[in-house]
């Protein structure tokens, strides 16, 4: 029987492409490890996100191409995956990789509902995540992750973020009584903000993910000013009227140099759960025509869904992966996928500088 070589392995490697960055395994450096022993051939492939939407692929075409070399008798891929970094400053959240803002042009969209849902599909997949509630006005994501009667403690001169189910998380909410209603001009919300920024201890996270007030506002111009955003995510439902005022956020961001991940549309269709016929409540598909008309990302559809409701009225997000509903489960996680991958694609082709100052 003929011996199959590493370099053998290697070259074969260099005709796997990935299929969002577009260049083969060897290039982008996602080979770690080859190993063969008469025949049996041990290969490391570390992804460029844990959440990765087409590992599967990758898989596939591994498989095939390194069987067409002679000799092989087995194949096993190890999996390892490292988050690669929008931001490689010092002096602005040195530890955190990427920022990604979740935003919407008005409010009702389920903004929020889709910033928790993203974090903790994020978690879920292995990555460190932080949450950050940015909504000043309407802090709403304590009650969504159970910590809405729960107080961060201050270490130092740096405030630790609460955690919820293994996602760090810092909101106005913990500052002040749930009914309480916050009266602010801008130059306040513009220092809160700044603090939630340079004195919360974040730690080391591949993502931080905030959670914007609706509309084109103060603090989604404080951020883009204040921290270098890996990009957006851009919250509407169905309905012209929510996609009129999407478009307005979407090129707010534009104007500020934020990178636009994509479009979600949510409560997209409702699935009937006694007969399993699908209802298009608000309409459908406008966000996906909207986003091909803009030339940006359609990150997925979201069902209205009463398990997601739930999840948020009693603090656990995770109910939106439940695989007793498989088809919100199913779209919900190619939602999350998908934007993980969005932000793969931004880190490896269009990488940051080394030395970005933040002043």
């Amino acid at each position: 029987m003929t011996s199959v070589t590493r370099d053998q392995v290697l070259d074969a490697l260099r005709r796997v492409h990935d299929p969002e960055l577009r260049k083969d395994l060897v290039t982008l450096n996602m080979v770690k490890d080859i190993a063969v022993r008469e025949g049996d051939i041990r290969i490391g492939i570390e992804l460029t996100t844990p959440a990765c939407p087409l590992k599967d692929a990758i898989r596939s075409d591994v498989e095939r191409e390194v069987r067409r070399l002679p000799g092989v008798r087995s194949i096993d891929i190890d999996w390892t995956a490292q988050v690669r970094a929008t931001i490689r400053s010092q002096n602005a959240l040195p530890g955190v990789k990427n920022i990604i803002a979740v935003g919407a042009g008005k409010g009702g969209v389920g903004k929020s509902t889709i910033a928790v849902i993203l974090a903790a599909g994020l978690h879920r997949s292995g990555a460190r995540v932080g949450l950050l509630d940015a909504d000043v006005y309407g802090p709403s994501i304590p009650k969504m992750v159970g910590l809405e009667n729960e107080r961060p403690s201050v270490r130092g001169e740096k405030i630790l973020p609460l955690t919820a189910g293994g996602v760090f998380v810092m909101s106005m909410g913990f500052m002040v009584e749930p009914e309480r209603a916050v009266i602010w001009r801008g130059p306040m919300v513009h220092g809160v903000i700044k603090q939630f920024l340079d004195q919360v201890e974040w730690g080391e996270l591949d993502y931080l993910i905030v959670d914007l007030p609706p509309g084109t506002g103060d603090v989604p111009l404080t951020l883009s000013q204040s921290i270098p955003m890996t990009g957006a995510v851009v919250v509407c439902t169905p309905q012209d009227v929510a996609l009129l005022d999407a478009i307005k956020a979407l090129r707010m961001y534009q104007q500020l140099n934020v990178d636009i991940l994509g479009i979600v549309e949510n409560m997209s269709y409702f699935i009937a759960p006694d007969t399993g016929k699908e209802y298009d409540i608000f309409g459908r598909g406008g966000a996906e025509k909207a986003a091909a008309r803009l030339k940006v990302p359609f990150l997925g559809a979201i069902p209205l869904n009463v398990a997601i409701r739930v999840g948020g009225d009693t603090g656990n997000p995770l109910t939106a992966f439940d695989e007793t509903d498989p088809a919100t489960a199913k779209a919900v996680d190619a939602f999350v996928r998908t934007a993980a991958g969005q932000v793969s694609i931004r880190n490896v082709l269009r990488p940051a500088p080394l030395d970005l100052k933040i002043t």
